[in-house]
């Protein structure tokens, strides 16, 4: 913490600036892999700045949260709250998702097993060729990340502007305990949908070198990752 105070005691931002402000880029980037060509990198830079000004101005190194933590996780609700405020996913697109989310839990629940591509097409009444564009426009406009997940299914988790809310040991048990719940049901949804969430997030591959790893398109890999998701998300829904 050496250097980033002025003799009055304050954050001297310019030095925390220049020490910390690659976290707002490597944020930016590493969500704008995830979203369609209409959003731009430097928008999201410019919130994720936003996020790391309020992250300086908030932070109090008395409540044994790191800067760089706290910093990353400002920048990162920063970014999520600008994508909710642009709107930027058609409607169209969420009716589709919402719709396909419905549909592989009641296909799964009436056969006792997964769900196909096909069987999903036929109930919406669409082609299989259409269904799989749905797909792929699903997955170039939705994030897949746990921050979304926590949001979406952890309910005690709480959004709020206070920092002892914010990263306290509740919020550490409410993310440990809901990766445990996506390890739950993970296991159940085709084997190589389960390879590629692995490649994608564990390994950090992208769609391209997934599609030579498993012999498909980098389009087909796109498409199975929205399918995969798809599943997981009925299957959590279902569990409630």
């Amino acid at each position: 913490m050496d250097g980033i105070y002025t003799a009055e005691g304050l954050e001297d931002k310019s030095v925390v600036w220049s020490k910390y402000h690659y976290l707002v880029r490597q944020e930016a980037l590493r969500l704008h892999k995830r979203l369609p060509a209409s959003v731009e990198l430097d928008d999201l830079i410019q919130a994720g700045s936003i996020g790391f000004l309020s992250a300086v101005e908030s932070f109090d190194p008395k409540k044994g949260v790191t800067l760089t933590a706290w910093i990353t996780q400002r920048v990162k609700w920063a970014l999520l709250d600008e994508l909710r405020e642009s709107d930027w996913v058609p409607r169209r697109v969420r009716t589709h998702t919402r719709e396909i989310v419905a549909l592989i839990q009641q296909i799964e629940q009436e056969k006792g097993g997964e769900a196909t591509e096909a069987e999903v097409a036929e109930r919406m009444g669409v082609s299989l060729q259409e269904f799989q564009q749905m797909l792929t426009d699903n997955n170039s406009s939705q994030m897949y990340s746990v921050d979304e997940l926590q949001e979406n299914y952890a309910d005690s988790w709480e959004m709020s502007d206070d920092e002892n809310e914010q990263l306290n040991p509740l919020n550490d048990s409410i993310r440990k305990n809901l990766m445990e719940r996506i390890a739950e049901h993970i296991q159940f949804i085709p084997e190589r949908e389960q390879v590629l969430l692995q490649l994608y997030y564990l390994q950090d591959l992208n769609m391209k070198e997934i599609g030579l790893i498993l012999g498909i398109t980098e389009t087909r890999v796109s498409q199975l990752h929205s399918l995969a998701v798809k599943r997981l998300r009925s299957r959590m829904e279902s569990s409630y």
